[in-house]
């Protein structure tokens, strides 16, 4: 039986692209209907079983090998597209990473996210060779995704920062796909896969029909429920999904209205033409005694609580150091720390002065002198039982999340422990926080926050570069931790009245303007950023 591609409508849209009259040729206007497209697109086979299967992947690189030639120019005609499609990726990939690109086509999505190292997979050898052309500071090799020569494409130990999917329309069997990706993955990575969404089949399919669009063989038109899924049965899990495009062609103003505005919308989004699913491998759970951690307590004028916090944190993981950050205190708070120092010198006591400016950078001041390989903050008022800090370890070492946010707003909250205006406001914050990061999270507020070092260490450069100064460190973090597609988790705490001191968040209305501030400049950064 003939594998290649039937001769049809696509390859008629193709021959016109290169003629590049835009229009369909005579033997497109002879089908008379959109019916008689359709049928002449649907694959012809007598084959059955995985038989059927190898000769739709067959099908795909025949006809790649038959566009590769003119696949630039079809790129060139929808640059618009495109560029959205870039501008999506640099935000989402740090720069002078690591980065594999899957179905890599000619390279330009590689190239676009500036790795500073890349290699790109494709099915078709044609494609290949121009991506090499086009990009040979890169690696390529031709492979199919599905099958087992997938892995021998690398070198022994390859692993990488970011995997792009970067189309899984054509892909036969993609839960295999995913799965052949598994050897390539750290606990760091992200696996970026794209798509179009499942509404726009008609639409793009006409694009196709009428010479508007690149032609593809049958496709899967998998829905992200469909794609959350199998990336779950492949051993990911799904943490964001980016929608984008919904004028995929340029018309001035009302472009940028639609496609910067809103398709980030909740709801509008739902209609954008494009999407990507952000989605990490499940880590192993690593050994907790192997492992080191940083209790940062940032204190100011809180010296009655210095020796309880102490006393009260359990042992935590292999190695245990405990970092008091005394924001300028006036009652005594640092002699207390010495004190308490010498009164336990089986325990890692460590004083650090704080700029005196505002608990975030106090906060700073102890990460960065901290030594361990994962930093909890612990508040000095002891409203967060540190008796339930273990807790907190048992979820990042088991890698259900990398960034593990107390929640004070499950269980009851005392009288007296929090005032109604604050209450409101941290419910408000909740909703408007859970929209802005993607990921559920309950309370922002919370003192009590647990990660990884290394993952600060990322963070870090993005700290001021939100458009307003964090006054308690908490939005900084999490926004850092949304962008770099971090697993947040909210862990319940029992929130108790502190017994020594007075709370610091005093001027309400005051920290509410500010914190509404925060909201819009990260809804600027993280929504519209692309």
């Amino acid at each position: 039986m003939q594998l290649g591609v039937t001769p049809n409508l696509k390859e008629a849209a193709v021959q016109n692209a290169a003629a590049g009259s835009g229009k369909v040729n005579s033997r497109l206007n002879d089908t008379g209907s959109m019916g008689a497209f359709l049928n002449q697109c649907e694959p012809r086979t007598d084959s059955w079983g995985p038989a059927a299967l190898e000769e739709r992947r067959e099908r795909t690189r025949r006809h790649l090998a038959k566009i590769a030639s003119h696949r630039q120019d079809w790129i060139n005609r929808n640059r618009y597209y495109y560029e959205l499609q870039s501008r999506l990726l640099r935000f989402l990939v740090e720069p002078r990473k690591k980065v594999l690109s899957v179905r890599c086509g000619t390279g330009d999505l590689l190239a676009v996210v500036q790795p500073n190292t890349g290699k790109g997979i494709d099915i078709c050898a044609e494609i290949v060779e121009i991506a090499q052309q086009r990009n040979p500071s890169f690696e390529f090799a031709v492979a199919f995704p599905d099958k087992e020569e997938f892995q021998e494409a690398f070198r022994p130990g390859d692993k990488f920062d970011y995997i792009l999917f970067n189309d899984i329309g054509d892909t036969v069997d993609v839960l295999q796909a995913l799965r052949n990706l598994k050897p390539f993955c750290q606990r760091q990575t992200r696996v970026l896969v794209t798509t179009y969404n499942h509404l726009w089949e008609p639409l793009v399919t006409f694009a196709e029909w009428v010479g508007m669009k690149v032609p593809r063989t049958e496709q899967n038109w998998l829905s992200t429920a469909d794609i959350r899924n199998l990336l779950k049965l492949a051993g990911f899990e799904a943490l964001e999904t980016h929608r984008i495009v919904i004028l995929p062609k340029y018309f001035p103003l009302l472009s940028v209205f639609f496609n910067r505005f809103c398709a980030r919308l909740p709801f509008l989004s739902k209609l954008c033409m494009t999407q990507v699913v952000v989605a990490r491998m499940l880590p192993p759970s690593v050994a907790s005694k192997e492992l080191s951690v940083s209790v940062v307590i940032p204190c100011k004028n809180e010296r009655g609580n210095v020796e309880d916090a102490v006393r009260r944190i359990p042992p935590l993981a292999g190695r245990t150091e405990i970092i008091f950050c005394d924001d300028q205190s006036t009652d005594g708070t640092a002699e207390e720390v010495l004190r308490v120092q010498s009164l336990y010198p089986e325990k890692n006591i460590r004083l650090e002065h704080g700029p005196g400016v505002c608990k975030s950078r106090n906060v700073w001041t102890g990460f960065n002198a901290a030594t361990g390989d994962i930093l909890m903050i612990l508040d000095a008022d002891l409203t967060t039982i540190p008796e339930e800090l273990p807790f907190f370890i048992d979820v990042i070492v088991s890698g259900q999340a990398e960034f593990v946010n107390g929640s004070r707003l499950v269980y009851p909250v005392p009288k007296g422990a929090m005032t109604g205006a604050n209450m409101l406001g941290n419910k408000f914050f909740s909703v408007t926080f859970t929209y802005l990061l993607g990921q559920r999270v309950k309370d922002t507020l919370c003192g009590t926050k647990v990660l990884w070092r290394a993952d600060w260490e990322r963070i870090k450069p993005m700290l001021g570069s939100w458009g307003t100064e964090d006054h308690w460190g908490d939005y900084e973090l999490l926004f850092g931790a949304a962008k770099l597609n971090l697993k947040i988790l909210d862990l319940p705490v029992h929130y108790q009245e502190r017994i020594y001191g007075s709370t610091k968040m005093t001027k309400v209305f005051r920290n509410g303007l500010v914190m509404l501030k925060m909201c819009w400049h990260g809804f600027l950064k993280l929504k519209l950023g692309y």
